[in-house]
């Protein structure tokens, strides 16, 4: 059985990504969507130029996550940030992500979707708004669902509603990332309940709202050796 991938997302400090280089990480998050976390163009492309240098034979590969972005302006991002993966954070519609896979092929297009009350979701609308983003998308992440934005709550969703979204994910051979609230104390209990393709943590790696290398540690070490 193949690890379970891991995501910190939210870097935007090159020497905390110099700090990370002993972690086997499979993923870094840079921020372009409105955020505390947000980077510049020019802060990104610094951190992924260090990404290029990583000392394990394996480098993270970068995902960019954009909340509804605008087509020029990712075009232009793409051009001076040679990102690995674009994650689509807000309410873009299956087309919207045809689209961007479309015009950027160099690229992996994930879509973030937000997960509500344990109820609010039955499984044929589940199975049919997964049916209709079929083809459009690389991979497919769950978050916790913030009325105020899109995401960064810091809270988990009713993990019950996971193996929903497993079988309707496996129908299109689409891997899944749960994301939200997840943190080094109750990433085994989720690993143990529902083995899921990836995990992406963020806020519950930081200290005083920064990224804390004994936290992503232990994160990074409770997923791989789980």
């Amino acid at each position: 059985m193949a690890d379970t991938q891991v995501k910190i997302c939210g870097l935007q400090d090159v020497e905390v990504l110099k700090s990370m280089k002993s972690l086997p990480l499979d993923y870094v998050g840079l921020v372009f969507a409105p955020s505390r976390r947000r980077v510049t163009a020019e802060a990104a492309a610094e951190l992924i130029a260090e990404l290029r240098d990583w000392e394990s034979e394996t480098a993270p590969r970068s995902v960019g996550v954009f909340v509804n972005p605008d087509r020029e302006e990712l075009a232009e991002l793409l051009r001076a940030v040679p990102l690995d993966v674009v994650q689509l954070h807000g309410q873009e519609s299956p087309q919207v992500c045809a689209e961007v896979r479309q015009a950027f092929p160099q690229v992996k297009v994930w879509k973030a979707l937000s997960v509500a009350g344990r109820d609010t979701n039955a499984a044929e609308d589940i199975h049919a708004l997964l049916d209709s983003y079929a083809g459009t998308i690389d991979a497919l992440l769950l978050d916790t669902y913030d009325p105020q934005g899109s995401g960064g709550t810091g809270r988990t969703f009713e993990w019950e509603q996971i193996p929903l979204y497993q079988q309707a994910a496996a129908n299109h051979r689409l891997p899944l990332f749960i994301a939200g609230g997840l943190h080094p104390d109750n990433v085994n209990e989720l690993l143990d309940g529902y083995s899921p393709y990836g995990v992406d943590v963020s806020s519950g790696v930081e200290s005083n709202g920064s990224k804390d290398i004994i936290k992503m540690t232990a994160f990074v070490e409770r997923v791989k050796q789980s």
